[in-house]
This record gives C-alpha cells, structure tokens and sequence, in this order.
C-alpha cells in the first residue's frame, strides 16, 4: 500500500494545479488540528485482493475529500476539476505493481460547520471517490 501513496504522492506534484489549489496542504488520513483552508485528506477506503487464477489484483478505493471555506463555490469547484484532470484514466506508476486503471466512482458534497481559531465556520467538504485496480 505504500508504494501506491507514494504513486498518488508523485502523481500530485507540486508542478500540478491541484497542489497550487491547495498550496500543498495535503494530507494522509486527517488533517492536523487548525489545518488552513483549503486542503485535501486522502483516505484509503477499502482494498479488496481479486485472484483470477492468471492475476494477482487488489481492487481499492481511494477518497479524496477537498475542503473549502470560501464561501464562493468556485474554490472547491477548480479543486475538484484539476483532480480530475489529474487522475481520471490516469495510470499511476507503482513501484512493484501495475495500474490496470484509475477511475472515478462517486462525489459526495456536504457542508459542515467547523470551530476556527476566529470561531464557528462553514466548510465545503467534497469526498471523491476513485477505484484503483493494481496488479501485482
């Protein structure tokens, strides 16, 4: 599982409009408290090893969750735009492995209120899904 973080890692460069988007600030799992908005957490789903007899594979879902505080939608709208553009059919290089495909499964939108340093805050949190088929 490492070498495909490392994958997505490499793949989100800080050349890409995606890591501008969020000025690097992207994170594994959480963000650390008082985090500046906006950032990305990326989560591992779930991964589920596939044995076709002939292949090795392991079906896993990434979520991509971008968090916005602006409260204009275009902030968040240009994140999730330069993340697909980034891994929509995207072949990942995974040391080790191959990416059999990249594919976008789901966007889910929500707004949450969050506590702030200057108090209570609304947040756009838009979680995006990709299934990631690697073969060893």
């Amino acid at each position: 599982m490492n070498n495909l973080l490392d994958a997505l890692s490499d793949k989100i460069s800080s050349s890409t409009a995606l890591y501008a988007d969020v000025a690097g600030r992207i994170f594994l799992d959480e963000a650390p408290e008082g985090s500046q908005f906006p950032y990305i957490v990326i989560s591992i789903i779930s991964g589920v090893p596939e044995d076709t007899f002939t292949e090795k594979l392991d079906d896993i879902l990434i979520q991509f969750s971008l968090f916005s505080i602006s409260k204009s939608v275009t902030e968040i709208a240009d994140m999730y735009a330069d993340l697909k553009t980034l891994f929509d059919g995207a072949m990942l290089t995974i040391t080790g492995d191959t990416c059999i495909w990249c594919e976008r499964t789901n966007l889910v939108t929500m707004v949450e209120e969050v506590t702030t340093k200057e108090g209570t805050a609304t947040v756009k949190h838009w979680a995006v899904d990709y299934a990631i088929t690697v073969q060893d």
